[in-house]
């Protein structure tokens, strides 16, 4: 075996390094979006980690973490304030330090025992890719639910590599942009290269044949014609306001639709903060706005069954009222209910005590039939998961609907954010997606990923358009998951194959010792 490579940078400004990678990452998101810099963040990243101790792969990358999620999370402290966005930063940054560590291991023991050109710049990108998607994965779902932003796809919303995820999924973009960069720092490290033309044009190409591959083409089949409606109330957690406020601002925004043909009005999450299904005041509005535009009412509202809360969405129909509904199936842990409650209140007894509401994650099936036109249904944070948008898609739907509220988060990169995550999913799923906000930005997405039409932030309007309707799967629906799994489990077997030929190699030499 080859001795141990030394690290291209000595700790201090390695760690330095990393802990500038944080912003350049955040860079690529939105609301900067610029996201050349993501994959700038990520290579710096990498670069840090090359020929470090174990000690030195955790404090670097769990610099690189804290330094990222502070940036990219900051709006939590708008609604939360800061011990919340301390802690999650804290936590997503020790799961990142110890991605850091498996990657490490992997630029020290791949080459060590694949010494070859192959070994370095074929194999060890790869590793170094399914390691880093695998720790996103884990983020993803756990613990309670997980937590999904920054994923580093997330970053490519509107970028030329957008168009992959149709192919391969939120997951299998985050491998391909990783294993990328991990090329290009290794081709551009490798000795057997000698003149930088060559070293340049092996990444370039790569990189071409990526571009390369064309858009999942959209099979339009039919059309909707929807309305999504931005009241501009005041939605948030601390607002004051008298009870109905927030309905009537939606109501309001309602209203110029009359003697507009629609198929079906699109209202956000919590749209109504009087549930119509038990208070008379509220059905009558929207029996009143159903049955002037014809058209039935999606709407989000707090209901309370059997003594559990649950954040809803209700299909509405004029005379019939609620026909059907839709339970989010992802509170926001710590938002909208805290796990593990007599744990975690001792720690911050006034914080947890202003989540008063406990909301219940719900377990019916995530689509309506409106009309015949068959909706996926997403409230906010269930926006994340890519499992959702599956089962919505395997259910049948033909066009999603993704219902918010951002109030609380203000005029930070949330909702900018949060609308960069649809329009990914969009293209993902080749499915036009409605997301609708009580404050915006409001947007209705085509299956392609453009803007169709959008309603400015913090201006109450509507928005109607024939949304185009479509019913074919693409790859990343029927494969998403298993891709996920796959690169995943491939990074984590090639360095646990490493670790036992190293171990097993150690034993060899040590018994060729004792016998010499």
């Amino acid at each position: 075996m080859t001795a141990p490579e030394r690290p291209p940078l000595p700790l201090l400004a390695a760690v330095l390094v990393a802990a500038a990678s944080g912003p350049v990452l955040d860079a690529g998101f939105p609301d900067k979006g610029i996201w050349p810099l993501a994959l700038l963040g990520v290579g710096l990243i990498v670069l840090t980690l090359i020929g470090r101790s174990i000690a030195g792969a955790l404090l670097t990358g769990f610099t690189a973490g804290v330094s990222f999620y502070l940036v990219h999370i900051s709006w939590i402290t708008l609604y939360l304030g800061d011990v919340p966005w301390l802690a999650l930063s804290i936590l997503e940054s020790i799961f990142f330090a110890i991605g850091a560590l498996l990657i490490m291991l992997a630029f020290r023991w791949i080459p060590r025992l694949w010494p070859s050109a192959l070994g370095r710049v074929g194999l060890l990108p790869l590793v170094v890719a399914g390691l880093w998607t695998a720790r996103e994965a884990l983020v993803s779902t756990w613990p309670y639910g997980g937590f999904a932003w920054g994923r580093v796809a997330l970053s490519q919303s509107e970028s030329p590599f957008a168009p992959l995820v149709a192919w391969i999924g939120i997951s299998g973009l985050s491998f391909v942009l990783v294993w990328l960069v991990t090329f290009l720092v290794q081709f551009l490290r490798e000795p057997e290269v000698s003149t930088w033309s060559i070293r340049l044009l092996a990444p370039a190409a790569a990189t071409a044949l990526l571009l390369a591959l064309p858009a999942w083409p959209v099979m339009e089949r039919d059309t909707s014609t929807i309305a999504a409606v931005q009241g501009n109330g005041k939605a948030g957690y601390f607002d004051e306001r008298e009870p109905g406020d927030i309905l009537s601002a939606q109501a309001s925004a309602t209203l110029p639709l009359i003697g507009t043909p629609v198929d079906m009005i699109v209202w956000p999450e919590n749209g109504s903060d009087l549930d119509p299904v038990t208070v008379p005041q509220a059905a009558s509005v929207l029996d009143y706005l159903g049955a002037q535009t014809g058209a039935p009412i999606l709407v989000g509202t707090i209901q309370e069954r059997e003594g559990r809360y649950f954040n809803t969405s209700l299909l509405w129909k004029s005379g019939e009222g609620a026909v059907d509904y839709y339970d989010k199936r992802h509170p926001v842990p710590f938002g909208e209910y805290v796990p593990d409650r007599a744990f975690w209140e001792p720690f911050a007894p006034d914080l947890i005590g202003l989540v008063g509401r406990e909301y219940t994650p719900g377990t019916r099936d995530n689509i309506f039939d409106v009309n015949g036109v068959i909706a996926g249904m997403s409230i906010c944070f269930d926006i994340v998961d890519d499992a959702l948008t599956r089962e919505a898609v395997d259910r049948g739907a033909q066009v999603i609907i993704a219902q918010t509220n951002n109030a609380d988060f203000g005029r930070t990169d949330e909702n900018q954010q949060q609308l960069a995550i649809a329009r990914l999913r969009a293209i993902e799923a080749s499915r036009s997606i409605v997301n609708v906000s009580t404050v915006g930005t409001s947007q209705i997405i085509g299956p392609d990923g453009a803007t169709l039409t959008e309603i400015p932030a913090y201006e109450p309007g509507h928005m109607v358009y024939d949304v185009p309707l479509v019913s074919e799967k693409t790859p990343a629906m029927v494969l998403g998951g298993h891709i996920e799994s796959f690169v995943s489990y491939f990074g984590l077997l090639a360095l646990a194959v490493a670790l036992l030929l190293r171990t097993k190699n150690g034993r060899r030499q040590n018994a060729d010792a004792r016998i010499v």
